[in-house]
């Protein structure tokens, strides 16, 4: 077996060195209950402060802004149903697209149990959603629009500044899942336009089992968990002062990397190279420009994607489709970009990370190479 090849920082990245330092002290020390009044308590609270400050800072946002959830589908369930029954009086419509996570898919279906009109935008061969698309969906009942900032599997970034404005100019609240962008583009809110933001802790190099969502000042939002005054009100139950720590510190080192430029030539190299090996054999799925610097997702044509990985010993990476008794079947982000069955089997993702390196894309590209 060859030595591991990790090229699936979309599923989920390591703790970056500078988190787990971070978090060390509150592993034995600052046990306290952030909201004890005494000198237990105090510490952790700056601490969770400090931390609500450095989320804020890669945002864009006031601290005041940013509540710490246990990830991003909590944030996405928060969001879009905390709008939902908070504004229920108002209207009871949604706006979301056809290649969003299940945790906003899942969460809008549920809400449909309970009386909500949830309308599914189409998208074009790119992963896009049109903006006009967005207008004409608008009924007099939307209370909330929720669009995907970046797709988690082909990188396609959705437009959502333009989205902004349209929801802005119709008074309607505007959500997105921003699980995979907070520090590879960026993700400034004032940028984007956004009232709620979600981040996933797991994705910016900080642990599993934390995440944050920004609300907009003013933005009425029903809180996800009830109980007693955490979060300003916003999100019961005791801070993770742990998580929150290196949540906070992955996002003050994740400034840095905003961009990921060095990444991004290492993406085009590579995708170069699978050229090389498989000519026209090989097609893109995803937006040719407008996509995640890290995200490579292709179509090996005439295989499967798992026979592929399955040539790949020890390299980390994910398919686009699933084989069951013989049948393949498209991911439903791959079939609402009408993705053919005939290449979408084929599809592999290919996400970088920090730790990429021009020598492991190399040696991934020798063993395709040696398996034709």
């Amino acid at each position: 077996m060859s030595r591991r090849i990790y090229l699936d920082f979309n599923a989920s990245t390591p703790i970056c060195p500078e988190a787990v330092e971070a978090l060390r002290p509150f592993l034995i020390e600052h046990y306290g209950n952030p909201s004890s009044l005494h000198w237990a308590g105090m510490p952790a609270k700056d601490a969770v402060e400090k931390a609500r400050g450095q989320v804020a800072g890669l945002l864009g946002c006031d601290p005041t802004e940013v509540i710490f959830t246990s990830g991003g589908s909590e944030s996405n369930n928060h969001a879009i149903k905390g709008v939902f029954f908070a504004d229920r009086n108002r209207g009871d419509h949604i706006i979301t697209t056809a290649v969003e996570h299940p945790a906003t898919i899942n969460p809008c279906r549920f809400l449909e149990t309970l009386g909500a009109k949830v309308t599914v935008l189409p998208v074009d061969r790119f992963g896009m959603v049109d903006p006009d698309d967005v207008r004409k969906a608008l009924t007099p009942k939307t209370i909330l629009i929720t669009v995907m900032h970046a797709n988690n599997e082909v990188g396609t970034i959705e437009p959502i500044p333009e989205i902004a404005a349209i929801a802005r100019e119709a008074g309607i609240p505007f959500h997105t899942d921003a699980a995979q962008t907070v520090g590879k583009i960026s993700a400034e809110v004032e940028e984007l336009g956004v009232d709620l933001l979600s981040v996933a802790g797991h994705k910016v190099y900080a642990p599993k089992g934390i995440g944050a969502l920004y609300i907009r000042e003013g933005t009425r939002i029903e809180p996800f968990v009830h109980g007693a005054g955490h979060e300003a009100g916003r999100r019961a139950g005791t801070e993770n002062v742990l998580l929150a720590v290196a949540l906070g510190v992955a996002c003050e080192v994740a400034r840095k990397w905003v961009g990921m430029p060095q990444v991004r030539a290492l993406r085009d190299r590579f995708r170069e190279g699978l050229k090389g090996i498989f000519g026209e054999r090989v097609t893109l799925n995803g937006h040719p420009t407008e996509r995640l610097p890290n995200t490579l997702n292709v179509n090996f044509v005439g295989r499967v994607g798992a026979e592929v990985l399955a040539m790949l010993p020890g390299v980390a990476a994910s398919t686009g489709s699933a084989c069951h008794a013989g049948s393949v079947t498209l991911s439903p982000v791959l079939a609402a970009m009408g993705v053919s069955p005939g290449e979408g089997m084929g599809a592999v993702r290919f996400s970088l990370g920090r730790a990429t390196t021009g020598e492991k894309l190399e040696e991934v590209l020798g063993m395709l190479k040696a398996s034709v």
